[in-house]
């Protein structure tokens, strides 16, 4: 099955990407090396866009309103926003496939596997985890990325498959799940650096993830499957995650892996590092 993303190049603290006919470039300040595709092929982008001077697309004109493509085994719908994102993280898709790796076979019992979604943004987790045949809660802070996320489950077939759909601040939304007594087999979780709930509610990545994997730790059920936590944030490498979670996850038994999150083109691209993972499994990490 093909796929419609691909990093172009990268370089000079840009990078150059391709989702389906459209090629964007943007701004990332990782990419300190010098591009290698010619001046000429970064000219040709449907549109650029730029942080001097405060946030702006040039060419945004010549974007479609929205576009559908494919990344992975998903359907995703893009936007660009205000803030120079399109609703997806390329460099998510790894851990989408592992996910369904991780959920294949189905369910231990009678019950779909129950697995939480926190931070959800638009749901590359979520049709992960559905399409393996998980029940999913799907939970983020903005009503706009909930909505978004249940257009992307249409494309793709999942309107009626059992997605709970929360807009409500992370911290509420668990403790609750732990007074209902309620217990998944699964937790996923991308927290921001820095994140405002609907009521003005504050999450500081620095200071509130631990108390975040301590609460998930509490809700996961007595035979969990996996725990998957990814960041963005500058600092936060993969042994600082593996860490976190080794705590979180101590006394589980199973096993942690972390590495980087990667966005990849061709075998002539070189790989752009774009954030961190570390994932405990009970079946080895």
């Amino acid at each position: 099955m093909s796929d419609d993303y691909e990093l172009l190049d990268s370089g000079g603290g840009r990078k150059l990407e391709r989702f389906g006919a459209v090629t964007l470039d943007r701004p990332c300040a990782q990419a300190v090396w010098r591009p290698r595709r010619p001046p000429s092929a970064w000219a040709a982008a449907t549109a650029y866009f730029e942080r001097e001077g405060g946030n702006r697309w040039r060419g945004r004109e010549a974007l479609p309103r929205s576009w559908a493509v494919r990344i992975g085994e998903a359907r995703l719908k893009l936007a660009a926003t205000d803030f120079g994102h399109l609703g997806v993280f390329p460099e998510q898709r790894a851990s989408w496939a592992w996910i369904a790796r991780q959920l294949a076979g189905g369910a231990r019992g009678s019950a779909p596997p129950q697995v939480l979604n926190l931070f959800a943004y638009s749901g590359g987790a979520t049709l992960a985890a559905a399409r393996a045949g998980a029940a999913v809660c799907h939970l983020d802070a903005s009503r706009g990325m909930v909505a978004w996320a249940r257009e992307n489950a249409a494309l793709n077939g999942l309107e009626r498959h059992p997605i709970r759909w929360i807009a409500e601040d992370c911290h509420k939304f668990l403790h609750r799940e732990l007074k209902r007594g309620r217990r998944y087999d699964a937790i996923v979780l991308d927290p921001p650096t820095f994140g405002r709930g609907q009521a003005g509610e504050l999450y500081k990545i620095e200071s509130d993830l631990p108390e975040t994997l301590e609460l998930c730790r509490r809700l996961l059920g007595d035979a969990p499957r996996f725990v998957l936590l990814s960041a963005h944030t500058p600092g936060f490498s993969p042994r600082v995650l593996e860490n976190l979670l080794a705590q979180a996850m101590d006394g589980a038994g199973g096993g942690i892996a972390c590495g980087e999150m990667l966005l990849t083109g061709g075998p002539d691209t070189l790989p752009l590092p774009s954030g961190a993972y570390a994932r405990w499994s009970a079946a080895g990490g």
